[in-house]
């Protein structure tokens, strides 16, 4: 595995657009918010920017919420290149959109492309951005969720796309159990991605300690993934501690003799040469 950080410089609809004193100032199309970013250790460059932030997300005496500048909706439509989708301000701080992700959007589309009607599973899905960029590069994908609320918002985020109704199969399930499954069952999947996080609960209650079941899940997930030359594999970390190094280790422990890529994603200021260590990954192809 070779090291290779990679950073996301800004795009139409984002734009981080200042960081500091423990937070980060960012623009979602027109809709500009202030959350905290435990990274930002230092001072803001454009004090006077904060000042338009349509809404902050504070902690105050053991709860949070959004404090509300502005008229805000409950939803707004972003896009990618062709992929759309809603942002929300959620109740854990979050927009459903990861920025620094889109390294990762470009090398799947690109990888999904290269191959010959590649079946992809997304594990932890979420609000389903990977599995939208799968689908619109030509792949059947099946994405795999345990929280409901997440699933109905990919699932909208689909048809926003214009993805075809069935091209990407929704479950509600845990993800742990649903790999084993399909172990036994003998499928496999030309692309693999997911992004385990630190804690959670499955479909039926399961609970997930990364600490505990991540080495258990990528074994699993060795058998499922398929021998096809171009056959590929995408692991992501979000807030649970670990640095790239341990990712790429955990992966090489696991699939011998692969040759890919870990390390930091990273989100560029706008108006200035400072990034925001947003997450890790490893990936690799066959």
């Amino acid at each position: 595995m070779e090291r290779k950080d990679l950073t996301t410089s800004n795009w139409h609809d984002y734009e981080l657009l200042d960081s500091g004193d423990g937070m980060k100032l960012e623009r979602y199309g027109e809709v500009i918010v202030a959350r905290p970013e435990t990274q930002a250790i230092w001072k803001p460059l454009q004090p006077e920017l904060w000042e338009k932030a349509d809404a902050v997300f504070e902690w105050k005496e053991g709860t949070s919420e959004w404090k509300k500048k502005n008229d805000i909706p409950a939803s707004w439509p972003l896009s990618w290149n062709e992929v759309k989708f809603t942002a929300r301000l959620t109740s854990f701080k979050h927009t459903g959109i990861f920025p620094e992700q889109v390294a990762n959007w470009e090398w799947l589309e690109n990888h999904v492309r290269a191959l010959e009607n590649p079946k992809i599973l997304n594990l932890f899905g979420y609000t389903g951005i990977a599995s939208i960029v799968a689908a619109k590069a030509g792949a059947p994908v099946t994405h795999i969720d345990a929280s409901k609320q997440s699933l109905d918002w990919a699932h909208d985020n689909a048809r926003l796309s214009g993805i075809t109704e069935g091209q990407i199969k929704y479950l509600f399930e845990d993800a742990s159990a649903f790999v084993k499954r399909e172990a036994r069952r003998g499928n496999t999947y030309e692309g693999i991605i997911l992004d385990p996080p630190a804690f959670g609960r499955g479909a039926k209650g399961e609970v997930w300690k990364i600490e505990e079941q991540l080495q258990d899940l990528i074994a699993t997930t060795k058998e499922l993934l398929s021998d096809k030359p171009g056959s590929f594999y995408l692991l992501n970390g979000y807030a649970a501690g670990y640095n790239a190094q341990s990712f790429a280790q955990l992966i090489e422990s696991i699939f011998a003799n692969v040759n890919g890529n870990f390390g930091d994603l990273l989100i560029k200021e706008s108006s200035s040469e400072r990034v925001i260590p947003a997450g890790i990954y490893t990936r690799f192809s066959l």
